[in-house]
């Protein structure tokens, strides 16, 4: 059997596709994602994954609370997928085996394996972007809770008023005081408004110019997802907390930030090992993650039926 996998990265605007051989990831195919409807949107990943080539089993990194057992989208985002059993489809429509699990989750195996020397017995990460994604790894192993929807780490709640009991429930997602309500793309773009800049990618750009608009505007942004950081210290003890997302590329800005808040409101005691740093795989940490993610699973389904080898 090859030992070739497919990563798949799919988000509401792209899809990037890349195979990792023997450790190394080849260059991605990417395209634009197609949501018209649920069945061109397989249609497309099943394609994306032929362009890429040959594999031993494929790994999907989705956007959704995912049903672990069977790969289907409990709850999606952006992307058409809910309810779909995307594992056994796809498996069916490329014949090999196929494995599906969230964008962030994955993209944390690839942040946890990322020095194969030493490999955290606890990592946390946060993907900081449109929404703010979570994904937690004990012992290089993936934790994925009762149900395999683990973990929603943007979905804390971190800023509720509870002076007179619990805020009253909604339909609207994410709540307006969870960890993504007040850290999410929106989120960032509201702040850099507020103080005359376009969006978030302006209050970025402006702060790495040395603006002090820009450099406010970050500065409660990061303090923002310190609160967050201090919360997962507190609950997890963990060696590495990693910043993933497109606004952690505003590097020391946001880190310094978030980690000055998460050190001031984390338990005294608690947290003393962590090291909270910046994601190294940059964009293509969902592919990797997906492609590795997959690479555990087939081996330990090998394991356990080792006569379909």
């Amino acid at each position: 059997m090859s030992d070739r996998i497919i990563g798949v990265d799919v988000g509401g605007t792209k899809i990037a596709a890349a195979a990792l051989d023997a450790g190394d990831l080849q260059d991605p195919v990417v395209v634009p994602t197609d949501t018209s409807s649920t069945e061109v949107f397989i249609d497309q990943l099943e394609d994306v994954v032929r362009t890429v080539g040959d594999a031993s089993a494929v790994g999907i990194a989705v956007p959704s609370v995912v049903d672990w057992q069977t790969g289907t989208a409990r709850f999606s985002v952006n992307i058409p997928l809910a309810g779909v059993p995307l594992r056994e489809v796809l498996g069916e429509r490329l014949g090999v085996p196929v494995y599906v699990d969230n964008d962030a989750t994955c993209a944390a195996l690839a942040e946890a394996h990322s020095d194969p020397d030493h490999i955290p017995d606890v990592l946390v990460m946060l993907t900081l972007g449109t929404g703010v994604g979570g994904g937690i790894v004990l012992g290089g192993q993936t934790f994925r809770g009762a149900t395999g929807g683990a973990a929603e780490l943007g979905h804390i709640i971190i800023a509720a008023d509870v002076s007179k009991g619990a805020p009253e429930g909604s339909d609207i997602w994410p709540k307006p005081d969870s960890l993504e309500g007040v850290a999410d793309g929106d989120a960032l773009t509201a702040l850099a408004t507020q103080h005359g800049l376009q969006n978030g990618k302006a209050a970025v750009a402006a702060a790495q110019e040395g603006r002090p608009e820009g450099v406010e505007v970050l500065r409660i942004y990061a303090e923002r997802v310190g609160v967050g950081i201090a919360n997962l210290m507190n609950i997890f003890d963990p060696d590495e907390v990693v910043l993933g997302g497109g606004v952690s590329a505003a590097g020391e800005l946001v880190r310094g930030p978030a980690e000055e808040v998460a050190r001031r409101l984390a338990l005294p005691g608690i947290g003393t090992k962590a090291r909270i740093r910046l994601a190294r795989y940059g964009n293509d940490a969902g592919t990797r993650g997906a492609a590795l993610m997959a690479q555990q699973e087939l081996a330990l389904d090998l394991e356990r039926s080792p006569d379909t080898a």
